[in-house]
């Protein structure tokens, strides 16, 4: 299969190359290396995934209106195209709300169109769990979303959702939709929770906690690579969670590093502007119908990325 991948030199589309070069896939990346953290981070990501096999690299902004995008994707010839490419962030959503517009949204459906037209029949779009905004104490379905969301991160990837249902319309696309919990792993981005925390306790610093009654859907980074794959090879379209199913407790999470950092201090602060309180992935369609069953545990998860972090200090930008 000739699989696009944008965003694929960001955290999760340099795990999921790599699974698409093992597979035997022919892979196209396309990333233009926005500064929502350093280049240089995505530059190491992008050697990461040439560990597995050669791939095809472009280094292109999905704003852009030249033509040379347009005849890459025709040139290619994708039998898929897997859209992670966006600016993520809740915190930074609040004060460049306008970024977003941009490239979560406009950024899409120029996607969306250049696939359409040069003749991709499978659009997979890597949507997020903050559409469902305040969830209350239930699981999250599927057919749950409502719109009521709290930041203009969740608003412009509910919007982004409604313009892949309309292009999939247009252009008789095979549309897939994923909402991924909360990823962490190695090369986990700098600015999630997890990661800066292990980097934080890795100097003796304190780390700051938002709220000590968050819960989160923590997601493993493998676990994810693999709903998303499950979605490529499947026959079946649709959107699905893609997500462990288990809320963890910020205090949980606490818990779990003072394993690793048994002296660890916190600066507790009220909940920031735009976070949601809970996110939680009721997975029943995904396991049904493509055969999702994540498999890393919460303690599995963070020991492997503790253990990656101390190991590889060097490339933590």
């Amino acid at each position: 299969m000739k699989v696009i991948v944008t965003g694929g030199a960001g955290f999760i589309g340099s795990h999921l190359s790599r699974k698409l070069l093992q597979e035997k896939h022919e892979v196209l990346i396309i990333d233009n290396f926005h500064p929502y953290y350093l280049p240089e981070r995505k530059k190491q990501q992008l050697s990461f995934v040439e560990e597995m096999g050669e791939f095809t690299f472009i280094q292109e902004n999905l704003l852009s209106e030249e033509a040379g995008l347009r005849e890459v994707f025709q040139q290619f010839k994708a039998d898929c195209v897997i859209h992670l490419a966006a600016i993520p962030g809740v915190s930074h959503s609040i004060t460049a709300p306008n970024e977003y517009v941009d490239y979560d949204i406009k950024g899409t459906i120029n996607t969306l169109r250049l696939a359409g037209e040069s003749g991709v029949k499978k659009f997979i779009f890597a949507s997020s769990s903050s559409v469902y905004g305040n969830i209350g104490k239930n699981a999250s379905k599927e057919d749950s979303v409502t719109g009521a969301v709290v930041s203009p991160y969740a608003a412009a990837k509910y919007s982004a959702e409604a313009f892949c249902q309309a292009y999939a319309s247009i252009y008789d696309l095979n549309m897939t939709i994923l909402r991924f919990f909360t990823v962490y792993g190695p090369w986990g981005r700098p600015d999630m929770a997890i990661s800066s925390f292990i980097k934080k306790l890795m100097q003796n610093k304190e780390i700051p906690i938002y709220g000590l009654e968050n819960k989160r859907d923590y997601t493993y980074i493998d676990d994810i690579v693999d709903g998303t794959y499950k979605a490529i090879i499947s026959k079946e379209s649709g959107t699905f969670n893609i997500g462990s199913g288990h809320p963890i407790s910020m205090k949980s999470l606490i818990n779990e590093l003072e394993k690793y950092f048994p002296h660890l201090d916190l600066s507790l602060s009220n909940r920031r502007v735009g976070d949601v309180v809970s996110t939680w992935a009721d997975i029943t369609k995904a396991k049904e119908t493509l055969g999702y069953s994540p498999s890393v545990s919460f303690e599995e998860g963070i020991k492997r990325t503790v253990h990656w972090m101390k190991k590889n200090e060097n490339v933590l930008l």
